[in-house]
């Protein structure tokens, strides 16, 4: 039908569903699975979901299941059973780390082995997507599509949303307006949104650099800690503004802000990780526990508005070797790389060295 949502538009409904606590309905050629998110189910749906029979799986990526020394025999995630007497407080023990020393003892666990776990793959992606932890609680149904209209649950088809998932948004040229800064009177701002409803993300353009020559370029992930609170934990805020000093004081420039906060596991997720470093854990042990990845930030947004706004070749403000790769990978010449060396104090020389030894940055 002509009014109906796209797949992309049900997988943004199904992100929403998710972060709401309402369970969404995943099928493929293989079967069907109804799927909820564990930091955000109640005691009601978990009581539905066992209601139903069948093996309720808790699905958390290796990273977690190896905190939790739980089988994780589907190579990236385990499927650990539900026992019958688990209550919510048990699968939020499980999911959040918040509570690893305090309980350090949770198993032993019963690791599920049989049968595909392609749909239970696809859960823990969808809450990554959302900005949730990465742990959802999995039931098989005989019939998803029956369910999902009884119940008016979202249903996503994976054949055809997997496709959807890896390929980068669009990207769409919302509004731009002049905007002088501390840093250059003669700046402009641009609004793009995504085709998949997720975050906006913006370009400062100072200047009018030409669009056939290198252009000092950053790729600033978001940081709401440093670049608005002023935090003394990482090096953002530091950045943002030097880089933007530099752009001003050659008189052109790019700054793309991109809203991947935390490295791209969102708000919520960076001040679990924080809570985990306060407990002496680096930000990559922190990611670990919590069921990330090192990064999860997907760079190929800022090639895409790179291109979007006339750009082939940056002089790219960074310390990140991987941002370098990832331009190049997607269509941006990077002619040099510009080191930014600013924001070290006494509370973020220990991040500052976790990001030289553990992700590659050149310090």
């Amino acid at each position: 039908m002509p009014l109906g949502p796209s797949i992309v538009e049900r997988l943004n409904r199904a992100r929403a569903d998710l972060r709401m606590g309402v369970p969404v309905v995943l099928c493929d050629g293989q079967g069907a699975v109804v799927a909820v998110a564990a930091e955000a189910v109640d005691a009601a749906r978990l009581a539905g979901l066992r209601a139903m029979g069948g093996t309720l799986a808790l699905a958390v990526t290796n990273r977690r299941a190896e905190t939790l020394k739980a089988r994780a025999y589907d190579g990236d995630l385990a499927r650990i059973a539900v026992p019958e007497a688990a209550t919510l407080d048990w699968v939020a023990a499980v999911a959040d780390p918040a509570r690893d020393l305090a309980m350090p003892m949770k198993g032993p666990f019963q690791s599920l082995r049989d049968g595909p776990a392609d749909l239970h793959r696809a859960a823990i992606r969808l809450t990554k997507s959302a900005h949730l932890l990465p742990a959802a609680l999995v039931l098989p149904v005989a019939d998803g599509a029956a369910l999902a209209q009884a119940e008016g649950l979202t249903r996503i088809d994976m054949a055809e949303a997997g496709p959807a998932l890896d390929l980068a948004a669009p990207l769409a040229p919302v509004v731009a307006a002049r905007l002088p800064m501390a840093a250059a009177e003669r700046g402009r701002l641009h609004i793009f949104r995504p085709g998949d409803g997720s975050e906006e993300h913006y370009a400062v353009e100072i200047g009018a650099p030409p669009r056939d020559a290198p252009v000092l370029a950053r790729l600033h992930s978001a940081c709401f800690t440093g670049d608005v609170l002023g935090s003394l934990k990482c090096d953002c805020g530091p950045q943002l503004h030097a880089a933007l000093d530099q752009m001003g004081a050659e008189g052109a420039g790019v700054l793309l802000y991109l809203n991947q906060e935390g490295r791209g596991i969102g708000l919520a997720n960076k001040m679990r990780a924080y809570s985990l470093q306060d407990q002496g854990f680096d930000t990559v042990e922190a990611n670990h526990r919590l069921g990330f990845e090192d990064d999860e930030r997907d760079f190929r947004i800022g090639a895409g508005l790179l291109q979007r706004m006339g750009f082939g070749k940056v002089r790219l403000l960074t310390n990140n070797p991987a941002k370098v790769r990832m331009l190049e990978a997607n269509g941006i010449e990077v002619v040099e790389r510009v080191p930014l060396k600013v924001g070290l104090t006494r509370f973020n020389a220990a991040y500052l060295a976790t990001k030289a030894a553990k992700s590659g940055h050149l310090l």
